[in-house]
């Protein structure tokens, strides 16, 4: 599933990580790729453990757990801790797969990657090039989002960030361990959840609200891996 969910971050927010990010000293970014994926990147991040990093991550942590449409598309059950990137000067990241287990220094420590996120920082205009284009089964997929705004993608799928030709692509990025493995059931969960919110809204006392949510809670139960 790919999915685009809409201020996670208000404007007055993403104001004050640009102005953060801004005063903050980059690092090379091949240094947190694998020996693969090393070869076709070419970026700027913030470490782990940079101070600036901490904070702002902590803040997008705290606006996941709060949205609605986040945790019912992820499921969330591990997340790790957001990290950021600027791409420019013709910085770019080829095709590759995200690496299937992540480990960090911070709780949770370790993350099977089973769905990835970028979060936009940058305006579109602000930058050319730089569209985070995935592959997955119905094709491929170029999104360049408004700042504030999050992409969800299957961790499994082929995807790429291309070069940034003008300004700079400021982003954050993490990846969630879902309680749910599989993308396909990730997907039939998510849209039966939204079906079972829109019916609850127009017909709140029509019975197939309570045989929906039965159906829904009965698939969680034989899917979710703890």
């Amino acid at each position: 599933m790919l999915l685009q969910i809409p201020d996670v971050l208000s404007p007055e927010q993403v104001a004050q990580f640009r102005a953060a990010l801004d005063q903050a000293d980059w690092d090379d970014g091949r240094k947190t790729a694998g020996h693969q994926a090393a070869k076709v990147k070419s970026n700027l991040q913030l470490t782990e453990d940079h101070p600036v990093a901490k904070q702002l991550g902590a803040v997008v942590l705290n606006a996941l757990a709060g949205n609605q449409t986040f945790r019912a598309a992820a499921l969330p059950l591990k997340v790790f801790p957001p990290l950021f990137n600027c791409y420019r000067d013709g910085g770019q990241f080829g095709m590759h797969v995200d690496t299937a287990l992540r480990y960090t220094s911070q709780a949770p420590h370790r993350v099977r990657t089973d769905v990835s996120a970028t979060l936009f920082l940058s305006a579109p205009e602000e930058y050319e090039g730089g569209e985070l284009v995935v592959q997955d089964t119905f094709g491929t997929h170029a999104a360049k989002l408004p700042p504030g705004h999050l992409l969800l993608y299957p961790s499994t799928s082929l995807h790429r960030v291309n070069p940034v030709t003008r300004g700079a692509r400021i982003a954050s990025f993490f990846w969630v361990q879902s309680l749910v493995r599989e993308d396909a059931q990730r997907t039939l969960l998510y849209e039966m959840d939204v079906a079972i919110q829109n019916l609850t809204v127009n017909v709140p006392d029509h019975p197939s609200v309570t045989q929906l949510t039965g159906v829904y809670h009965n698939l969680l139960r034989r899917w979710a891996d703890l």
